[in-house]
């Protein structure tokens, strides 16, 4: 069972929410609700919750705001927002669930039952802490990335990340340290994050950074040569796009 609390500043958006519980998460027990940020402090500091549905956008101030006024936290969080395209690449990179309005039913019960099963998982607030580090200039790039193994969380500086290469339905991450880290995603996930940061997927199992690329050998469809002395191969398809990348550098 986990004990939620709602803060949401539209009273049918609360209204909603708490009908889809009803219906699709019967685990679920709503045991406040709160329209703002004073509120939400209040609410959460005496019923102490499981899991916080959070909207991130209120009259008197944000969600993230709520979150750094808590200071420790011993609950999940899942946020709730109308589409926000720099809040929720905040969120993403730091590997914490969001709703979008109007919220699809299919898509709150997965992130119920991911609460669920991290509920004893002491990484929210390290999660949180890199959110608020990232949000804090969100219209710029995000500087930490959140990665999740199958034993824990580890908290990395995209600045050193290297290379990542696919490992069917994990990604392992290669690192300016020479550590590496299977992560519990596939590739194409972090190549949606991470394209802004001057990555590129020269081939379908691959994701390089530009930023240690250190050579191109012309062999066949191409190799690019990194600064670690690996060499990643370059599809056909996508030689001539990488060609003209690694000129530009």
């Amino acid at each position: 069972m986990l004990r939620a609390v709602i803060v949401e500043d539209e009273k049918k958006s609360q209204d909603t929410l708490i009908a889809m519980l009803n219906r699709y998460c019967p685990q679920v027990v709503v045991t406040g609700i709160a329209d703002g940020v004073e509120s939400g402090l209040k609410t959460i500091s005496t019923l102490q919750p499981d899991l916080l549905f959070l909207d991130i956008q209120m009259p008197d101030g944000s969600g993230f705001k709520l979150l750094e006024l808590l200071g420790e936290r011993a609950f999940q969080v899942i946020f709730i927002t109308a589409f926000d395209q720099y809040a929720i690449k905040a969120i993403r990179y730091s590997a914490l669930d969001y709703l979008l309005k109007p919220i699809i039913a299919e898509e709150l019960i997965g992130a119920v039952e991911k609460a669920e099963k991290k509920k004893q998982n002491d990484s929210m607030n390290e999660n949180i802490r890199v959110l608020l580090e990232n949000v804090t200039s969100i219209h710029e790039k995000p500087v930490k990335i959140v990665l999740s193994t199958s034993e824990k969380m580890y908290v990395v500086d995209i600045d050193t990340i290297l290379r990542c290469e696919s490992d069917n339905y994990y990604t392992r991450f290669y690192f300016t340290d020479g550590k590496n880290l299977l992560v519990s995603k596939t590739l194409k996930e972090f190549e949606e994050l991470l394209k802004d940061h001057d990555f590129i997927r020269p081939h379908k199992s691959h994701l390089v950074n530009l930023r240690f690329v250190r050579g191109y050998h012309r062999q066949e469809s191409g190799q690019i040569l990194m600064t670690d002395g690996s060499s990643i191969p370059v599809s056909r398809r996508k030689r001539d796009q990488v060609l003209r990348i690694i000129s530009h550098l």
